[in-house]
C-alpha cells in the first residue's frame, strides 16, 4: 500500500510540472514563432514525451511526441497549411491529458 501512495505522489509531481511546461508551451505559441521559440517547444514536447511514459502516461508521451514531430517540422520547413492547427490541437490534447489524470489522481 505504501508503494502506491509513494508512486501517486511521484504521479502528481510530474503532472504538476507536466501542468508548468503545457502552460509555457501555450503562452511560447502566442508569442512570434521565431527559431529560439520553437526550440524550447521541442525542448518541453521533448521532455514531456520521455517522462510521460515513464509515470504510465502513454498518452501525454504520445502527443508529446507529435508535438515535438511537428515543431521540428515546422522550425525546419516553416509555416505548411494546417501545420499550426496541428500544434494547437496536440497542445490541446496535452492540456486535455494532464488536466484529466490530475483529476483522476486528486480523487485517491
Amino acid at each position: 500500500m505504501m508503494v502506491d501512495l509513494e508512486l501517486d505522489e511521484l504521479k502528481r509531481e510530474f503532472l504538476a510540472e507536466a501542468d508548468e511546461k503545457v502552460r509555457e508551451i501555450q503562452e511560447k505559441l502566442e508569442a512570434e514563432q521565431s527559431a529560439d521559440v520553437l526550440e524550447r517547444l521541442t525542448y518541453l514536447a521533448h521532455q514531456l514525451k520521455g517522462s510521460g511514459g515513464s509515470y504510465g502516461f502513454q498518452r501525454i508521451s504520445t502527443d508529446a511526441a507529435e508535438l515535438e514531430k511537428t515543431v521540428e517540422l515546422r522550425a525546419k520547413d516553416g509555416v505548411r497549411p494546417g501545420m499550426d492547427d496541428k500544434i494547437q490541437q496536440h497542445v490541446f490534447n496535452l492540456r486535455a491529458e494532464v488536466d484529466r489524470r490530475g483529476k483522476e489522481l486528486a480523487v485517491n
